[in-house]
């Protein structure tokens, strides 16, 4: 039927929905049975959740545990101590995570929380949350979709579902008869879904689920099943079940000798569960959250925001960083680079192509995409624009893959332009313009043109190509398009007989600084991959650009034909994982994972957030959809690979002084242990009475204290560190007896100097006082590097202070008034200088034997596979860097 087609190009469709929308009173019936239209908070915590999550640590509980145990025994001063230790540690990480946590809570506030909605008979805004089904919203450009809708009224609306599905297009929204499933992809066009959001057009739609029942929410749910332990709670596991184990078989030896010696069974009990207490750790809570405190803030900084704690440390141990390389590798804001003929060599084949182009995006009005948006702001506008007018639009659609536009001139026969993907448009045209004029296209044109667009895919642009056609006289009211009118029905009728004019290139320029960054990960020891929807010509090239040197890669659809575990065995020779789908982005994660590898993941759509979930360290933007930002450990205020890399850093400083504390505390506590034990079966009175250990415990963990603000040596920044809870053990069955060792040569000293008497036994216990504190405290200068101290390697200025203070705390007291008080008698001289002695003879051991055992280590672990791999408990046994040093 003859008619004009409508400039505008209006696709609109509408069914019948009840015109009034519900009444207040049936939405009220509705929000009360169905709840409220929220999913935000589903992967947020609440304040008490916060709370408790700081007693969840295997080694809190055990210290909770030793604090029991301590009034059991009547020792409340002890028990006290404990009990401060974990409340403060607590505190601190709360103060921390919940500050964290309000800081995300801002940033949700950000997202539209309102919706248009026809409501007795009237249109008004109400909170999202308090849509029901049956809702008739109203969408317009710049809408959020507030819920699960079926569309019932549409004029050219896309929404943009990149969130969702992965795909960077916008789609374009239809009315559908009958059911629909969103399974089915014809079926999704006449589907919007909930946080995706309206690129342009407008419509209504009937609200069909909300809340967890909406596809999001779906996701959302996933997000409430326990995510795998991380590396670091596996670490934290392990060492657990260490200081369980020795714990046990301290207490059960002592018990038994002390029972074979005939002493009481009950004394001999309570002080065998008095040694066990002495070996916990009781400062590691208040040091690990000291240090990731410490670390969080200077994350801060950079633009880093901390939710979780252990967040820090994770990132610290990272192997594998998985990222898309849109916004993170590159700008994220595609950019003209040129137009090129079929002859590339022809400068004036490309400026016509790049003119019709241009006509294109200028009259285009179905949406707003990047391409447009490039070509408007780069390009030349034709000087005779003016002169055009717009006659009629073929809007864009998934299964053209095409945009066409009749502009008109005066005097002029309408002329079609058509722009969309290579392919798509190739396979409309018949002629193609060369040496301006236009001539059949055979079978070496083709051959030509796929050279075109295959060598600049494979130069990794973005392209779509351009093609026109003059349209007879009369045309345009040849179709059967009601006049005032346009219809997709008209595109295999028009969008025909085209002339091929050209490819338009565009690229996403790197970011600047990004490739020093790749180079400093590398260094680091971090594999960067990238996930992307994009293909793999595209992928390779930006990796190229940014210098990341490619060593495989894997598409979605070589995934969908492997098996599980050929996947795992692929990964760690993959680089790039192109054209993958949401599901297949959980798939690597987890694939990643199994290899061995501590995984930190980057996302900020709605599909990211399982995979988010499941990482060892999922870390999202501020942007970022809000079920993201609530999957994610770590916020960046802007997407920055630098970012990452200091986080890096920082966890690995954390990590490392962690390691020193621990390392320390456990070897230093072994061999007090074994003193004590020993001491209590052979010498005629206790070498310390139960006041002047806890004074000496005291002491030393308030020197421990400031063990968070340590440098941490360039070579242990420079690799990934991870739990090693075995060669922890190694250490502290290789360090504590050698403590004991120079305890004992005390004891013989102070015997030989002071006599067996008990008389003796005042001046004895200031003697061991002051010799254990110096053991323990200096020999913290040695162990704290693995180069050789003070030389190689200097302390803070904090911990040389803290150090100092300790040990003049050591000396003061038993001389000081305190010294009655405390029970501590006078020493003659000769035992100073003696003293000394056998402290610098201590700390030459423990050098000697740091260095014997750092090159045991080194050679155990050089003959393991350089592909780590997880023990039977999932923690990673051992790592060496390139130089063979323990990590």
């Amino acid at each position: 039927m003859a008619g004009s087609i409508d400039p505008t190009a209006s696709e609109s469709s509408s069914t019948a929905p009840a015109p009034g929308g519900l009444t207040s009173a049936e939405a009220a019936l509705r929000l009360k049975t169905d709840g409220p239209n929220a999913v935000g908070r589903e992967g947020s915590r609440r304040p008490l959740q916060i709370l408790i999550s700081q007693f969840a640590s295997p080694l809190v509980l055990i210290l909770l545990a030793a604090c029991l145990v301590s009034v059991a025994v009547g020792d409340r001063v002890e028990a006290g101590i404990i009990l401060a230790i974990v409340l403060m540690s607590a505190a601190l990480g709360f103060v921390q995570e919940a500050r964290s946590a309000a800081a995300v809570e801002a940033l949700q506030a950000r997202l539209a929380l309102k919706a248009t909605v026809v409501r007795d008979g009237t249109r008004q805004d109400v909170p999202v949350s308090w849509l029901v089904r049956g809702d008739l919203v109203v969408l317009g450009a710049g809408d959020i979709v507030p819920a699960d809708v079926r569309i019932v009224d549409s004029n050219h609306l896309y929404i943009d579902e990149s969130s969702l599905t992965g795909e960077s297009a916008a789609s374009l929204k239809v009315v559908k008869q009958g059911d629909l499933d969103p399974g089915r992809e014809d079926d999704r066009d006449g589907l919007g879904f909930f946080g995706t959001s309206v690129v342009s057009g407008s419509g209504s739609a009937i609200v069909t689920a909300t809340g967890t029942h909406t596809s999001y929410g779906a996701i959302a749910r996933r997000l409430l099943e326990r995510a795998p332990r991380t590396d670091f709670q596996q670490g934290v596991r392990a060492f657990g079940f260490l200081i369980t184990r020795v714990t046990l078989i301290l207490v059960v030896g002592v018990f038994a000798i002390n029972v074979a010696l005939d002493r009481p069974l009950f004394d001999a009990l309570l002080f065998s569960i008095a040694l066990a207490v002495g070996l916990t750790p009781e400062l590691l809570p208040a040091i690990v959250t000291l240090n990731l405190t410490r670390g969080a803030r200077a994350l801060a900084a950079h633009g880093v925001l901390v939710k979780r704690l252990p967040a820090i440390q994770n990132l610290g141990s990272v192997t594998v960083f998985c990222t898309d390389k849109t916004g993170t590798l590159t700008e994220g804001k595609l950019g003209l680079v040129r137009a090129v003929g079929i002859d590339k060599d022809d400068a004036a084949e490309a400026s016509h192509a790049l003119t019709l182009g241009y006509l294109n995006s200028h009259f285009q009005a179905s949406f707003e995409n990047p391409l447009d948006t490039a070509i408007l702001a780069a390009a030349p506008a034709p000087d005779d624009l003016a002169s055009y007018s717009k006659l009629a639009e073929l809007p864009y659609d998934f299964t053209r893959r095409l945009l066409s536009v009749v502009v008109g001139q005066k005097g002029k026969a309408p002329l079609l332009v058509t722009k969309g993907a290579p392919e798509s448009v190739v396979s409309r045209c018949t002629l193609v313009r060369e040496d301006h004029s236009a001539r059949p296209i055979d079978a070496a044109e083709h051959l030509r043109l796929q050279k075109l667009v295959d060598g600049a895919s494979s130069d990794g642009f973005r392209l779509v190509a351009v093609a026109s056609r003059q349209l007879d006289p009369g045309e345009l009211e040849a179709g059967e398009s009601p006049p005032g009118t346009a219809d997709l029905s008209d595109a295999d009728r028009l969008e025909t007989g085209l002339t091929f004019e050209g490819v338009i290139l565009f690229s996403d320029p790197p970011k600047a600084g990004v490739g020093d960054t790749i180079a400093e990960l590398a260094r680091q020891g971090i594999a960067l991959k990238v996930i992307t929807g994009d293909n793999d010509l595209v992928a390779r090239h930006v990796a190229g650009q940014v210098g990341l040197a490619v060593e495989g890669v894997l598409t979605g659809d070589e995934m969908r034909k492997m098996t599980h575990p050929a996947l795992v065995a692929r990964v760690t020779r993959t680089t790039i994982f192109a054209r993958v789908d949401p599901d297949q982005k959980l798939q690597v994660i987890h694939a990643v994972r199994e290899a061995g590898h501590v995984v930190g993941y980057m996302g900020d759509g709605i599909n990211d957030a399982p995979a988010l979930h499941v990482a060892d360290v999922g870390i999202s933007v501020d942007n970022a959809t809000d079920v993201a930002r609530s999957a994610a450990d770590i916020i960046l205020l802007e997407p920055s690979l630098a970012a990452i890399s200091q986080g890096v850093t920082e966890g690995r400083r954390t990590f490392a002084n962690t390691l020193k504390y621990i390392r320390m505390g456990t070897s230093s506590n072994f061999g007090n242990m074994l003193s004590m034990a020993g001491a209590a079966l052979l010498l005629p009175f206790l070498p310390m009475t139960p006041g002047q250990i806890l004074l000496n415990n005291l002491i030393y963990d308030a020197s421990q204290t400031a063990i968070p603000t340590d440098t941490v040596d360039p070579d242990v920044e420079a690799q990934p560190a991870r739990w090693d809870v075995q060669s922890i053990e190694r250490f502290m069955i290789v360090f504590g007896p050698i403590s004991s060792i120079f305890d004992y040569a005390t004891f013989g000293l102070l015997l030989l100097l002071l006599g067996t008497s008990n008389a003796a036994a005042p001046a004895f216990h200031a003697g061991w006082f002051i010799e254990s504190l110096f053991t323990q405290i200096l020999v913290v200068m040695v162990i704290r590097t693995r180069r050789t101290p003070f030389w190689l390697s200097r302390p803070s200025p904090q911990l040389a202070g803290a150090v100092f203070a300790a040990l003049v705390a050591a000396v003061v007291i038993p001389l000081s008034p305190l010294a009655d008080l405390l029970s501590f008698g006078g020493l003659p001289l000769v035992f100073w200088p003696l003293l000394a002695a056998m402290v610098v003879a201590y700390l030459a051991l423990v050098e000697i034997t740091k260095g014997l055992f750092n090159r045991y280590e080194a050679r155990r672990l050089a003959g393991r596979a350089q592909t780590p791999a997880r023990d039977g408990a999932g923690v990673l046994a051992s790592q060496t860097g390139p130089s063979g040093r323990i990590v």
